[in-house]
């Protein structure tokens, strides 16, 4: 739930709220890594505030998950239309967590799933590049298309960094790719297909940074992410 910066100033001991008033005024707090303005608010279980550029301790653990989604389920929390949302699938993992970032109905694979906000901006955020990569089933002619997707694209008006495109398995119209992208636009695979003439069949995200989805999880299933692999999502 958001709440006025002040408040959650004054609960963490940093200051008063009037002092905080003081404090949002001079700049020296952030949200999500974004100068906050008098008025602001966030949610102290989701986003990252920092006063001159500290985070705010936080006694709730880090909990992070690694779950292979299946299709047929929305990334959200809930859902209006009443779809299948992945909170559905990690209900027992003992703590409140979020997706980070996305992958659309008809998308499956590496979803990791956290209560660290901080580093839900960090991956998040485009100016860290986090590189993402999927396997993608297509239909189409591929030869035509690969110069078009390897080269610099333009979707909602912002420039895409080129994407590395690897044809795994070729047979007459169809192929398997390996699409490495580092945005993660709505839907961005797919647009990127559709803009180069191919049309996707299927489409699975594997690595998100140095993180690889575990086979052996079965779709619809998770675990918690190891002490490795801890390691590695906080170094890069």
């Amino acid at each position: 739930m958001k709440e006025r910066l002040q408040k959650i100033l004054s609960a963490a001991g940093i200051c008063s709220r009037r002092a905080a008033e003081d404090y949002l005024t001079a700049g020296r707090v952030a949200v999500n890594g974004i100068t906050a303005l008098l008025g602001d608010r966030a949610d102290p279980d989701c986003d990252a505030v920092a006063v001159d550029g500290v985070l705010l301790k936080t006694t709730e653990k880090r909990t992070w998950l690694m779950l292979n989604k299946p299709r047929g389920y929305v990334t959200t929390l809930s859902d209006e239309q009443g779809r299948k949302t992945v909170a559905e699938l990690v209900g027992g993992c003992g703590a409140r967590v979020w997706p980070v970032g996305r992958l659309d109905l008809d998308s499956e694979g590496l979803l990791l799933m956290t209560n660290d906000g901080a580093m839900t901006q960090q991956l998040l955020h485009p100016r860290y590049g986090v590189e993402k990569e999927y396997h993608v089933w297509i239909t189409g002619d591929i030869s035509s298309a690969l110069p078009v997707l390897t080269s610099p694209m333009e979707l909602d008006g912002e420039h895409l960094h080129p994407a590395a495109v690897r044809v795994i398995e070729e047979r007459g119209s169809t192929a398997l790719l390996s699409m490495v992208i580092h945005e993660g636009k709505k839907r961005q695979i797919r647009r990127m297909c559709a803009a180069a003439r191919l049309t996707v069949t299927r489409l699975k995200r594997i690595r998100e940074g140095g993180l690889t989805l575990d086979e052996t999880l079965k779709p619809g299933t998770w675990r918690f992410l190891t002490a490795d692999e801890l390691s590695e999502l906080y170094r890069g």
